[in-house]
């Protein structure tokens, strides 16, 4: 058998190539000349030989001149060490995947080297504030009185303008009498009710983008060589701003500055000055809205330094960032509790002692525990008793849980420390007005509105300092009104309504036929006999069933009401005694669902008239059926167009403008009062507004 063919056997074989004469008559072997010159096996040995050697020497060249920056090459590799051992791996692999989490001790690291890059040295962030309710640019981070355009519950159900949810609750929460404050927003209004009533539910900022630095409360960071000022300015109002500047000429420039001037609160010890880095390092994940990583970074710190305030402030914040984000109550209730702790370390410092409990304080307050929110805020002016404006927010606090007698020696505490303070001068002169101390309250609602102080600027009070004005003859009211709109607070002088939804119709007065809701006007002119006989049969004084007008409307009189429908429920009690009535309505759901409405019946009396007031919201029309009506001396104003009602017949008005009533004929009035949704809301807003 013939020997296999294969590459080693072809090694082995010699053969000696032939030998040729070149151009010049010298021999040379075949195989050079047939390449022209090649290689030997032995010259090419040297010739390798000569290129390693010359490999050998650039390396040497290269570490010797440092042509090469390895320490850069390698730091780049670094970027896939995801879990922060040293090396890349197959847990490296995961964490870049997102099958694993990455380590507190990464994200720290990170945030440290990222701090250091950025911020050499601690850079001086907005403070604080000294008042809970913050300033009222809408971050809103969270003004108590809300956004009535914008407002959301705390189910995340849209309030105001059918907007994406937000993680609030609605405030400025407003009844027939607009500037009441209630905690359950709609609450018929009573004597008992007309009172200064607050909803604290601290607005929120929505979810922040991921690469888009949110919006949320800034922790000062002191720098570690400096003392830092004690006392903490509040910082004014956005909305203040245009006003201070068109009164500059008026104020003195001592004070302008003095309101301007911002200072850190102290907000850590001794001993966390030396830990500050890794402080910064985890605040930094939280403002950078990173919340799931700050609260296990903060936890981290807890753990280490379980006797820093700071740290557990800190945890407190995330944990707080992390509800909203979330919408979890069992979340804030922890960050609430961690609050609590880091108030009640020791050595901390009375600046975070302030910030820590204030921050819990509005926190308890919007989840409505408000008698909690109570006090702690005492416990705050037990620890600070010269701070009037922490006094200021638990007069706030008593009004919330509906104690004005409280609120008004509180506010008569600070009056009598600090005369000028603006937002003690408009609570007190609100709770005077709510005690129907018309006079006394004007100068105070007045000077609490020109101070320009935080927490002024708000459309109950211009409502109530015009209404007040209004109701002692005074013409100038309208120019407080005026100043209102001016600001934002009302649609215009005339609709002052404070509950809206922008970009409703706004006419004062309604043809059926502009509503859309000719059915339902229909039905109620062609029964307004069995509407009138119903009514008729349940008004005699010993049923009681007629309760007395109660929300402080009228100048003198008598004016009783039997209600049959209450924002959007149905008084079943009340429609057994007037079935017909309330059987024709069944199938009339934008008044049955008008849960910023009432159907009622209204009887007024001879010699009643009815102060000039606007309601609390533009989301409804108002249908009003003539049932016994005199041949004189009844009368409506709505704006500047005064109307009479007819048996029989339906007149309709947005009950958001100004309306006066007056009743001087010889027997009584009696209408019934039908509510509708404003015809431009859609089915959505209709759903999820809250009521009223």
């Amino acid at each position: 058998m013939a020997p296999r063919k294969n590459f080693r056997n072809q090694a082995k074989k010699e053969v000696k190539p032939a030998a040729v004469v070149n151009k010049n008559g010298v021999k040379v072997e075949a195989s050079v000349a047939a390449s022209g010159g090649g290689f030997s096996g032995t010259k090419i040995f040297t010739w390798f030989m000569v290129l390693a050697l010359l490999g050998v020497w650039s390396s040497v060249a290269v570490v010797w001149f440092d042509l090469v920056d390895y320490d850069n090459v390698i730091g780049k590799l670094s970027a896939y060490d995801a879990d922060g051992d040293g090396d890349f791996d197959v847990e490296d692999a995961k964490v870049l995947l997102g099958l694993k989490e990455r380590p507190v001790s990464v994200l720290l690291r990170e945030a440290k080297e990222e701090y250091a890059v950025k911020e050499p040295a601690a850079v001086p962030l907005p403070p604080i504030s000294d008042d809970f309710i913050p300033d009222d640019s809408r971050d809103e981070a969270t003004h108590p009185y809300g956004d009535e355009n914008n407002a959301i519950d705390t189910k995340g159900e849209l309030v105001e303008k059918a907007q994406p949810q937000q993680t609030v609750e609605e405030s400025k929460q407003y009844n027939n009498q607009p500037g009441s404050y209630n905690n359950q927003p709609g609450s018929p209004e009573t004597k008992e009710t007309v009172q200064l009533r607050y909803n604290a539910e601290a607005e929120s900022v929505p979810e922040p983008e991921a690469d888009v630095e949110p919006e949320v409360e800034s922790v000062p960071e002191p720098e570690a060589d400096v003392e830092p000022e004690v006392e903490s300015v509040p910082e004014l109002e956005a909305e203040f701003v245009p006003e201070l500047k068109e009164n500059a000429e008026d104020q003195p420039k001592d004070k302008l500055k003095e309101k301007a001037k911002k200072k850190k609160p102290k907000l850590l010890n001794k001993f966390e000055k030396t830990i500050k880095t890794e402080i910064d390092a985890a605040e930094k994940l939280r403002k950078k809205g990173k919340v799931e990583e700050a609260v296990r970074a903060f936890e981290t710190l807890v753990l280490q330094y379980p006797q820093s305030p700071r740290c557990r402030y800190g945890k407190a914040l995330a944990e707080d960032g992390l509800a909203e984000k979330m919408l979890s109550n069992d979340m804030l209730q922890k960050a609430i509790g961690t609050y609590k702790e880091a108030s009640e370390l020791p050595n901390a410092t009375p600046d975070l002692i302030k910030a820590t409990l204030k921050k819990r304080a509005e926190r308890q307050q919007f989840l409505g525990r408000m008698r909690g929110a109570l006090a702690t805020l005492e416990k705050l002016v037990q620890i600070f008793p010269e701070d009037m404006a922490l006094k200021n927010d638990l007069g706030v606090a008593h009004l919330l849980i509906g104690d004005n007698n409280s609120a008004k020696r509180v506010y008569e505490e600070v009056l009598a420390t600090a005369p000028s303070d603006g937002f003690a001068k408009v609570h007190y002169g609100f709770i005077l007005k709510s005690e129907n101390k018309i006079a006394e309250s004007i100068p105070f609602l007045r000077d609490g509105l020109e101070s320009g102080d935080p927490g002024t600027d708000d459309g109950r009070f211009y409502f109530h300092l015009g209404d007040a004005l209004q109701r002692m003859g005074d013409d100038s009211a309208y120019k407080w009104y005026e100043r209102g709109h001016q600001r934002g607070h009302f649609a215009s002088v005339w609709q002052r309504s404070l509950y809206n939804v922008d970009g409703l119709k706004a006419q004062p007065w309604w043809t059926p036929k502009d509503t859309g809701y000719m059915d339902l006007v229909k039905t109620l002119e062609r029964n307004w006999r069995i509407i009138r006989d119903e009514a008729q049969s349940v008004m005699d004084r010993t049923t009681g069933l007629f309760v007395p007008e109660e929300e402080n409307l009228r100048e003198k009189g008598e004016w009783g009401q039997f209600t049959l429908w209450q924002q959007g429920k149905k008084a079943g009690e009340s429609c057994r005694s007037v079935p017909k009535t309330c059987g024709l309505l069944e199938r009339y759901p934008e008044a049955t669902g008008c849960k910023r409405g009432q159907i009622k019946f209204s009887v007024m009396q001879p010699g009643t008239h009815v102060w000039p007031h606007t309601g609390p919201t533009n989301c409804r029309l108002r249908m009003h059926l003539g049932l016994v009506i005199p041949k004189t001396g009844c009368k409506i104003r709505c704006t500047n167009d005064t109307r009479a009602w007819e048996e029989g017949k339906v007149l309709i008005f947005d009950d958001s403008f100004e309306h006066e009533v007056w009743q001087d004929a010889d027997s009584y009035r009696l209408i019934f009062i039908v509510d509708v949704w404003h015809p431009e809301l859609t089915q959505y807003q209709r759903q999820t507004l809250s009521p009223i």
